[in-house]
């Protein structure tokens, strides 16, 4: 009888975690700037040739690509027209969209516009993509269930100035003019992609409820910001945080899984040689003279080959040891910085050490918070709060250091964090 009764202690403390907290908020953070820069810095870098990736001048045509959306019923609001002018439009709000979503600028409304603007253009253009594009392609649905905004965002800076003056959540939402703004110009959008059949059943059904949820936040915060009713959103909120950030580190250790067992199975990769001939392709060698030394040395490219293997294969079996866990992790982001410089693949690079800080420790990130605010001094000056939480961990414990709880919830308006 103790013993069910210890099981039932334990089960009920983990439900009033995952329901009374979000957790993770460090890494949820983390994982937000990582892909949205580099998302944007992708747009960027691409911007001369925007018309010819996902735009008109493209090889896939729009009527090609409307064929096929129509089969798969893929989303893109690119294909609402084939003008240059709606093109041009689309991929500057996801440029803004990236931006905003970086900064942490109504991260609830701007995770949306983020996963839209990522899912137009990959879907306008589907044979331009490589495996970071997955990668962004399925964070940017993901970081939509997430509370990605609770620290280094201008949604904390914003709920620590609200709190420090004194200010209620519902005075501090009956002053918020953006919110109540963006939400309304984007239930147009809704509203016109609805009536003129630009959705799917699925995709509208997914994007009303959005844009209902939103909604009913911000009049619960303005109306009653203490009471039940929030209490309940917050739950809500909370389990889906938890429930996306879960599937997020189940996707990364699904990609290092797949991708370690499909290396075992190749002859190349058996042998130790499979490194060498990407190092050997014009294509893959922006530094020629660096890649060419490490071709000509058997030894190294074996043990380039065989580490890769071992530690994508080992990795998601290390989760529950938490030095092996941060060995291996600290070696597979050298090992995409590694192909980032000699591959030439930055943005590929970019997206899996987006995805794999969703496992960095806590007390690491703090820590790296701290330094950054205190020797470049952008965070103080922009009050995003780096390192602001070192000590209220308070008495958290060696199981919970992965994990710290929110020390100021983000109460905003519609597209608040």
């Amino acid at each position: 009888m103790d013993g069910v009764t210890r099981l039932r202690a334990a089960a009920g403390r983990g439900l009033a975690k995952v329901t009374g907290q979000a957790l993770g908020p460090y890494q949820s953070a983390v994982v937000r700037i990582g892909f949205s820069a580099t998302w944007l810095f992708f747009l960027l870098r691409e911007f001369p040739h925007r018309r010819e990736l996902y735009g008109p001048d493209g090889p896939w045509s729009w009527d090609l690509a409307h064929r096929l959306t129509d089969s798969n019923e893929a989303f893109s609001v690119l294909m609402w027209s084939d003008s240059t002018l709606w093109f041009e439009l689309v991929y500057a709000v996801s440029v803004l969209a990236s931006v905003l979503l970086m900064l942490g600028w109504r991260t609830r409304t701007s995770a949306v516009v983020f996963m839209v603007g990522v899912l137009s253009l990959q879907n306008r253009s589907v044979f331009m993509g490589d495996g970071g594009d997955n990668v962004i392609h399925l964070m940017a649905i993901y970081l939509v269930l997430t509370r990605c905004g609770r620290v280094w965002s201008l949604d904390a800076r914003r709920a620590a100035l609200r709190a420090g003056s004194g200010a209620g959540s519902g005075v501090g939402a009956g002053r918020d003019v953006a919110g109540p703004v963006l939400w309304g110009v984007l239930g147009v959008v809704l509203a016109y992609g609805a009536v003129s059949g630009r959705f799917t059943a699925g995709w509208l059904a997914a994007f009303a409820a959005v844009w209902v949820v939103l909604g009913l936040w911000w009049t619960v915060e303005r109306h009653e910001p203490e009471g039940e009713g929030r209490a309940v959103l917050d739950v809500l909120a909370n389990l889906l945080h938890n429930a996306g950030m879960l599937v997020i580190m189940a996707e990364v250790c699904l990609i290092y899984a797949t991708a370690g067992w499909y290396k075992i199975q190749g002859s190349r990769w058996q042998d130790g040689t499979a490194l060498y001939y990407p190092l050997r392709l014009d294509y893959f060698t922006p530094w020629p003279a660096l890649s060419g030394v490490l071709a000509g040395s058997g030894v190294l490219v074996m043990l380039l080959s065989y580490g890769t293997v071992a530690v994508q294969v080992a990795f998601p079996f290390t989760l529950f040891n938490r030095r092996i866990k941060n060995v291996l992790l600290a070696a597979m982001m050298l090992e995409h910085a590694g192909i980032a410089v000699l591959l030439g693949l930055p943005f590929f690079s970019m997206a899996m050490i987006a995805a794999d800080a969703v496992f960095l420790p806590t007390g690491f990130l703090v820590w790296l918070g701290a330094g950054a605010s205190g020797r470049v001094g952008w965070g103080r000056g922009l009050g995003l709060g780096l390192g602001r939480d070192r000590g209220r961990r308070g008495g958290a414990g060696a199981a919970d250091a992965e994990v710290v709880p929110v020390a100021v919830p983000v109460q905003a308006g519609p597209g608040g964090g």
